[in-house]
């Protein structure tokens, strides 16, 4: 176990990769229910107008909760409570989050009803533009209901920001898993109850919301929660989160309305075309999810702390391993979901009322998509070294550069790639590649700023690292390219997971036979977990 004490908050590399491990189950899980939620959606909704209506009507209440209190808070929050507990100042620490918590409910409680009031015309003249007048209609009943979410969880990420901070990983990690949970049974149980309809998916939405800050409650309780009814707005500590808030919101308000461009545009496509671009976007955060935002939350507690503690040296080095393992896993995973897309795609949606055209549709954006998993891995580890280090405007400054070359790029390529009324080979896969351009730019300027703040990191190991994850993705493509009639033919579920486990296992087979550094530490942290004797564990 990890005690609370101050100056042991910094993770050694094993423990870091221990706590990551603990998050990729959390990931693990809420993505495989998340696959349900996924399935049972579309086969229950299909691929029609409700689904897109409700893919719409979220886009508002997930900008609120991304802008406000997503990754604003966990960029802003964790550091400063972090310091407070270097320090060995817990009662400064719950002095800090107890006005930041109250503050965000009376804010989020003021966001949420004008755009409960105003609804109907942020609607009409956003996300749900190119919509039929009913269709625009059911997004505005429907956004009503969900905008109760992101009070909840505002709420729910501040207390992920406390159990984060005391390097408690366990049930932030399964939080996102009851989210799922709520939204499948409103899909099943509250639809049904409902008469059938598409709102008991939106109560699914809010109980999910409910069920991710409740789980979380026991471990709050455990690290010594001393929560007051107060609101000292000029507290140092609220005053540091406020401040390094302002550029995050700035940069996620940025961030968000490229989504909204998104949706406003593929809305006057195709019908079922907003629907598959957050199906598409949903199957690239599978893999991102498992593979860099896991690390990210096992390792942005430990660089706060290095950074609270003045352990520069420790911060380059930590940084620099997770980057080459991260990039290690991106490289072969970005060319498995290219390669794989359509069975991947079949897999996961093809059943009930959703049809092989929308599997194709799926698809054909997951193509544009899949080939920017590796900048969005890049962008999620190394803007978290920059939170750590207090420094929320860098990233902020590349991201607002980088989103508006994405929206510029939306809409000169929608009218080069793609037709916008065939569904399966739609004009928004040029919404999903210029999403890609745009990334790729962003993660290659974040690393040359960070390259400069670190004082450069050991480049014959990054370049090594790299090359030979690439070789070993090439010959892992090449298997996988020669091997899709065989993956045809073992049908739409056993192809594709035979396919997957084989693509991983040459990939893993190359990397030995080239000596990967990255193998040969996965290797050490495997016999370590096996042999370990000494009692520690990260909770």
């Amino acid at each position: 176990m990890i005690h609370d004490q101050p100056h042991t908050r910094v993770l050694s590399g094993r423990q870091i990769a221990q706590a990551a491990g603990v998050v990729v189950l959390g990931f693990v899980l809420s993505r495989v229910l998340g696959l349900v939620r996924e399935a049972v959606i579309s086969a229950v909704f299909g691929a029609g107008s409700a689904y897109d209506a409700y893919a719409a009507a979220l886009q508002i209440p997930d900008t609120l909760f991304f802008v406000v209190a997503g990754g604003a808070i966990g960029s802003a929050f964790i550091p400063t409570f972090a310091s407070y507990l270097a320090r060995g100042d817990s009662e400064g620490a719950w002095q800090m989050a107890s006005s930041v918590i109250n503050l965000f409910v009376l804010v989020m409680l003021v966001i949420a009803g004008l755009c409960m009031v105003f609804a109907h015309p942020i609607v009409v003249y956003t996300v749900a533009q190119g919509f039929p007048a009913e269709t625009q209609d059911l997004t505005v009943r429907l956004m009503r209901i969900m905008l109760l979410s992101p009070i909840i969880f505002g709420l729910s990420g501040i207390f992920m920001g406390v159990l984060n901070a005391n390097q408690r990983f366990l049930l932030p990690a399964l939080a996102p898993s009851f989210y799922n949970i709520g939204i499948i049974i409103g899909a099943t149980v509250i639809r049904q109850a409902l008469g059938g309809d598409i709102f008991g998916l939106a109560w699914g939405v809010v109980l999910g919301a409910l069920l991710h800050l409740l789980v979380q409650v026991p471990g709050v309780a455990r690290v010594g929660s001393a929560y007051r009814l107060a609101l000292q707005l000029r507290h140092p500590g609220v005053l540091e989160v406020s401040r390094l808030m302002g550029p995050r919101i700035l940069g996620q308000a940025i961030v968000q309305v490229n989504f909204w461009v998104n949706k406003m545009l593929a809305s006057g496509m195709a019908e079922g075309s907003v629907g598959t671009l957050q199906r598409a976007w949903f199957l690239l955060m599978l893999p991102q999810g498992v593979i860099a935002q896991s690390v990210a939350t096992a390792v942005f507690p430990t660089f706060s702390a290095q950074v609270a503690e003045n352990r520069q040296e420790e911060l380059r080095e930590t940084l620099e391993q997770v980057l080459r393992t991260v990039l290690f896993l991106s490289i072969p995973a970005s060319a498995g979901l290219v390669l794989l897309r359509l069975p991947i795609v079949r897999l996961m949606y093809e059943r009930g009322e959703f049809p092989p055209q929308g599997s194709e549709a799926v698809a054909w954006a997951l193509l544009f998509y899949g080939l920017g998993l590796v900048a969005h891995s890049l962008v999620e580890i190394i803007t978290r070294a920059f939170y750590a280090m207090h420094d929320t405007r860098t990233p902020v400054l590349i991201g607002g550069l980088a989103m508006a070359l994405n929206v510029g790029l939306s809409f000169a390529l929608i009218g080069v790639i793609g037709d916008p009324e065939n569904l399966a080979r739609g004009a928004f896969a040029g919404l999903a590649l210029a999403n890609t351009m745009a990334t790729t730019l962003e993660g290659l300027l974040l690393f040359g700023f960070i390259w400069r703040r670190v004082n450069g990191f050991n480049s014959r190991r990054m370049v090594l690292s790299l090359s030979k994850a690439c070789i070993a993705s090439l010959g892992m493509g090449v298997v996988l390219e020669l091997g899709k009639p065989f993956i045809t033919v073992l049908g739409q579920y056993l192809g594709p997971l035979l396919g997957v486990m084989a693509g991983g296992l040459v990939f893993w087979g190359l990397a030995e036979v080239l000596r990967s550094e990255e193998i040969r530490y996965f290797r050490r942290i495997a016999l370590s977990r096996l042999k370990r004797g000494d009692g520690q564990s990260v909770k």
